[in-house]
């Protein structure tokens, strides 16, 4: 019994060890251009799953604050630019949807990337004549 401890408890304490992670560096998460957004938000295939956490986190983050900020633009303009539908789309769906976006506008992809956000939810969401 007491050989097959000794292998068991050795096993034990290499698994529990904890494991040496690279961390996201701060170039990781420039993202000059909405290409480069684009690329961050669908990094998924990483077989770093802390640098894809942080750069899903990061993504959503961008996303989200980019996307309140604009809204509030847009309603206080007389004639708003996009209108999102009820129900809207969830977080992973209009993230997924800028992504194929982006690769089927290549010409959007140098933009700074919220004026890309901007132009995405514009044409992705278009207000109906009279909204």
């Amino acid at each position: 019994m007491k050989r097959l401890l000794f292998p068991v408890c050795a096993l034990a304490a290499v698994a529990l060890a904890p494991t040496a992670h690279s961390q996201p560096v701060e170039q990781t998460f420039m993202v000059p251009t909405t290409s480069a957004l684009a690329e961050l938000c669908a990094d998924t295939s990483s077989s770093n799953l802390l640098m894809t956490t942080a750069a899903q986190n990061f993504c959503h983050g961008y996303m989200l604050g980019t996307y309140e900020v604009l809204a509030q633009i847009n309603a206080a303009r007389g004639k708003p630019v996009f209108c999102i539908p009820k129900p809207a789309p969830t977080r992973n769906q209009a993230i997924a949807e800028f992504v194929s976006w982006v690769k089927e506008n290549p010409s959007q992809g140098e933009r700074p990337p919220t004026d890309g956000v901007y132009e995405f939810l514009a044409q992705r969401f278009p207000c109906a004549a009279g909204q």
